[in-house]
């Protein structure tokens, strides 16, 4: 018997378990060889240990054996991180853990690991935990693979393409391609999603043989549904949405019942209809059927799963399912506290799409945004400075702890998030305590990274800075110029209506209330002749309830209806509810009479033009005021607040009557 055989012969004797049912348990790591062909052994030249392992005594391997590389494939920008380094296998330079599925590690265990592995903040931590395990699971593999790309995805490419040549993963993923065929469904396709997720070559050795692995029993008809929609992901990140086999995994998902599942197949189901169906528009009946029975399991939820269904609800834009955005809504406020940065991000973003939030929700998320607003990830803080402004909430605390740590964090955000705060302060009128350090640093930004900004974004940041008073002039000078304005032309939806009143406004700003300012003026072409337009407004449509019950006063109060105009439009863009002429007497003229000693503009401002939590002006509303003063109007506001107090009509009289004439005397008609 040769030296060979003698060896072979203790190692089995050494693992009867193995022997007698036929299972395969891998060493630490992946062999190298240095043997050459099967049989070339002799002195000089061991064996791989490894060799002994197999049936047949030859050496395992895949694309040779002695040096193992795994070549990564990224999406814009691309890369092909490679390398010929070997890794020592051999005894003690080995990584002291192994994969099994003869005695897997139980639930407590695998969950305990799991928590561990979610505690990892790099990947030198998750690579440590591995050997420590000593023994894992093909579940417990694929999720420390999983956790590596969490730390390491940086748009569609690794920021550490390295991490991929460590021994560990190198070992990891030696030991997942020789036991594929061993592997459990779920490990199976976890890992080939990790390594989707890591963007691993799809023609390398390990891609293929999970893959075939996959397909194999993918044909079996045996997969559960939540296996299925990973593999199912796998593979369109793999192969994209032409992958043959994304149909087969849709029809055998079809065949499955909803109300059976349970919240983890569910959460699955999204997740990979997010992107299948996204993509081909089909499939309603069993998005229906999925929103049915998550509406009735929605109270049970955790936060991943709240703010999972909600991302998948705006990008698949199911409108039809507000009942269950409104459930999902209610099941968020339980978890604000506990929501990742990513998360309550989503979460906020969803709701701002489908346009609906919950008053305790809006409670929730003032309690809590105040005490992150230093340490969130700025899309965070900008998603919440969002929600608030999109539903004209102004609540101070968030407001006002934003505004503190926008002056600290600001060179840290982003030209779109620099500019979606403050377009959320001014449209709301407001101008927080350290207003002057916020617009100075403001202003350092512009200066610094003005070329960096869109155009339409810069057009927005700088018209809301003036909302609140606040005039950048050397950056209006800039815009008002024709090669920003070719650029606003070409960018996006190109130089539409909205654009252009913002313009306009920009313009009679520093006109009106920059009188010092000297750069260019804006193109006639670029104006607009009336502010109010029909959806995005920069005024506000009167409420008509509310002005027909002022109408009815003003009657009463000037004896006729000729003597007032309404609705009328401005040669300055602006609309007036209601016009008063006077003459230099003070009395009253009709209203077609064009030799005017002076004008007054009523406001009626009903509930829409004031935040919806407080009495204070919306930004548009403030600075339509401020313009027709300066424009020599007077200008009478009639809060619906007031309004609504009045009892009678007499009341109504005498209201107007010391709104509009306050130093008068009212005679009876």
């Amino acid at each position: 018997m040769s030296r060979r055989q003698v060896m072979a012969l203790r190692l089995i004797q050494r693992f009867p378990l193995q022997r007698h049912y036929g299972i395969q348990r891998f060493l630490p790591v992946g062999p190298v060889c240095t043997a050459g062909l099967p049989g070339a052994t002799g002195e000089g030249h061991p064996s791989c240990v490894a060799c002994l392992y197999t049936s047949a005594g030859s050496c395992i391997r895949t694309r040779g054996c002695g040096t193992r590389t795994l070549t990564t494939m990224a999406r814009e920008p691309s890369f092909v991180a490679s390398s010929s380094s070997s890794v020592g296998l051999h005894k003690d330079s080995a990584p002291r853990f192994r994969l099994t599925q003869l005695h897997r590690p139980t639930a407590e265990e695998e969950q305990a690991f799991r928590r561990r592995l979610v505690a990892c903040s790099s990947s030198r931590q998750v690579l440590a935990l591995l050997p420590a395990a000593g023994v894992v699971s093909d579940t417990m593999a694929a999720a420390a693979l999983h956790r590596v790309a969490d730390l390491e995805q940086e748009g569609r490419s690794l920021k550490d393409p390295a991490v991929l040549e460590k021994d560990t993963i190198k070992a990891l993923c030696f030991q997942l391609e020789q036991d594929s065929a061993r592997l459990t469904d779920a490990g199976l396709v976890s890992a080939l999603l990790a390594c989707t997720r890591l963007f691993l070559d799809p023609r390398s050795a390990l891609m293929e043989r999970l893959a075939f692995e996959s397909r194999e029993r993918l044909g079996r008809g045996q997969m559960a549904v939540g296996q299925l929609c990973t593999l199912g992901r796998a593979m369109m990140a793999a192969e994209g949405p032409g992958c043959a086999m994304l149909e087969q995994v849709m029809e055998q998902i079809q065949k499955q019942k909803p109300a059976q599942w349970s919240l983890a197949d569910l959460t699955a189901a999204y997740r990979f209809v997010q992107g299948y169906v996204g993509q081909h528009g089909k499939h309603r009946d069993l998005l229906n059927a999925m929103h049915s029975h998550a509406v009735t399991i929605a109270s049970s939820m955790d936060p991943p799963a709240v703010s999972g269904l909600l991302g998948a609800l705006v990008t698949l834009n199911q409108t039809q399912a507000m009942p269950l955005v409104i459930k999902l809504c209610k099941q968020a406020v339980r978890h604000v506290p506990h929501f990742t940065d990513e998360e309550l991000a989503v979460v906020l973003g969803a709701l701002m799409h489908f346009g609906h939030s919950d008053h305790y929700l809006v409670e929730a998320v003032e309690r809590y945004a105040p005490t992150v607003t230093f340490t969130s990830h700025p899309e965070t803080v900008t998603k919440v400075i969002q929600f608030f402004g999109r539903r004209n909430i102004l609540s101070r605390p968030v407001f006002d702890a934003v505004a503190e740590s926008f002056v600290y964090r600001a060179d840290d955000y982003s030209t779109g998030q620099v500019a979606a705060q403050i377009v959320a302060f001014g449209k709301l009128g407001y101008l927080p305590p350290n207003a002057s350090e916020v617009f100075r640093k403001v202003e350092t930004i512009l200066r610094t990274r003005f070329s960096h900004f869109q155009p339409r974004t810069l057009l927005d940041l700088l018209h809301s800075c003036t909302l609140v008073e606040r005039f950048p002039v050397n950056f209006v000078s800039k815009v008002f110029s024709s090669y920003f304005l070719q650029q606003l032309e070409e960018d996006g939806t190109g130089m539409d209506r909205i654009v252009r009143a913002q313009l306009t406004q920009l313009y009679m700003t520093m006109k009106l209330e920059c009188p010092f300012y000297e750069g260019p003026r804006l193109h006639s072409k670029y104006c607009v002749k009336s502010f109010l337009m029909h959806g995005r407004f920069v005024e506000t449509p009167v409420d008509v309830q509310l002005y027909n019950s002022v109408k009815s006063g003003l009657v009463d109060l000037l004896g006729g209806r000729s003597y007032f105009a309404s609705k009328v439009l401005t040669p300055y863009c602006y609309s007036l509810d209601v016009e008063i002429k006077l003459d230099e007497d003070g009395y009253v003229l009709p209203a077609s009479n064009t030799d005017v000693y002076k004008r007054i503009a009523l406001c009626i401002d009903g509930q829409r033009r004031f935040t919806t939590n407080t009495r204070q002006l919306l930004g548009k509303e403030a600075i339509k005021q401020r313009h027709l003063r300066l424009l020599g109007y007077e200008v009478v506001q009639i809060p619906y607040f007031e309004f609504e107090r009045l009892q009678n009509n007499t009341s109504v009289v005498e209201y107007l009557h010391q709104k509009i004439f306050p130093h008068t005397y009212r005679l009876s008609w």
